[in-house]
């Protein structure tokens, strides 16, 4: 039986790299997002099923598996992608309604899918679960309170159930991408090349569970750390 990724929060960057890669490797792959229209040339490219999702909404989350269950079943992959972050990044000038929702996004909507997915991956007793997070979920920047707050937080809910669900077979990792995501030229390595991580990720996906990985950072040889 074929293996199926779901990745939310999908987008044209990273999401399009992984379902390329999946797709190649003969995996049924699911995408979804609040727009989904943004994501149609994917589907006519890929041939993979799009689902309209809120993830900081409880039930849109829940639909979003329920129709899941009844097209690729149980994922064997759940890759969660989306964050947000507000328009202001001055503490004094942040307005609270865009921090509650940038959390929303980044850290409870990733614990509303992580739920949905582990009750699945609980009763089938295997699967992954994958949170794609940032350098702000381990180092908080001047000027970016929101979004490390979102990231610290998908960060330690990420630690948490690995912690929880390794010994019961379902595989954690929590992805800390450490720069800016984008194809360039051969030599010059200012960006991460999406279709290398995706690489990682499937990996990741494959570790054999003698050597489980929870956490993993990634950043060009030019970066920084």
């Amino acid at each position: 039986m074929k293996e199926s990724v779901l990745i939310i929060g999908a987008g044209q960057g990273l999401s399009a790299s992984l379902a390329r890669l999946f797709r190649l490797k003969g995996m049924k792959v699911a995408l979804a997002a609040r727009n989904i229209e943004k994501l149609e040339d994917i589907k006519k490219e890929l041939k993979v099923e799009l689902f309209k999702c809120d993830s900081s909404d409880i039930e849109s989350v829940r639909n979003l598996f329920q129709e899941t269950d009844k097209t690729i079943g149980t994922p064997n992959l759940v890759i969660y992608n989306a964050s947000s972050r507000p328009s202001k990044n001055s503490v004094a000038e942040l307005k609270p309604q865009e921090v509650q929702q940038a959390i929303n996004v980044t850290c409870f909507g990733a614990f509303l899918v992580a739920q949905q997915a582990a009750k699945r991956m609980l009763e089938r007793k295997s699967g992954s679960i994958f949170f794609t997070g940032a350098t702000a979920g381990v180092k908080g920047f001047a000027n970016s309170s929101a979004f490390a707050m979102g990231k610290f937080g998908l960060r330690g809910l990420a630690q948490s159930l690995a912690r929880e669900l390794h010994p019961k077979n379902i595989h954690i990792g929590h992805f800390v991408i450490d720069g800016g995501i984008g194809k360039e030229p051969m030599g010059d390595y200012q960006m991460i090349n999406p279709d290398e991580i995706a690489k990682t990720y499937l990996d990741f996906h494959n570790q054999d569970k003698s050597v489980w990985s929870w956490e993993i950072e990634l950043r060009t040889s030019m970066e920084k750390f």
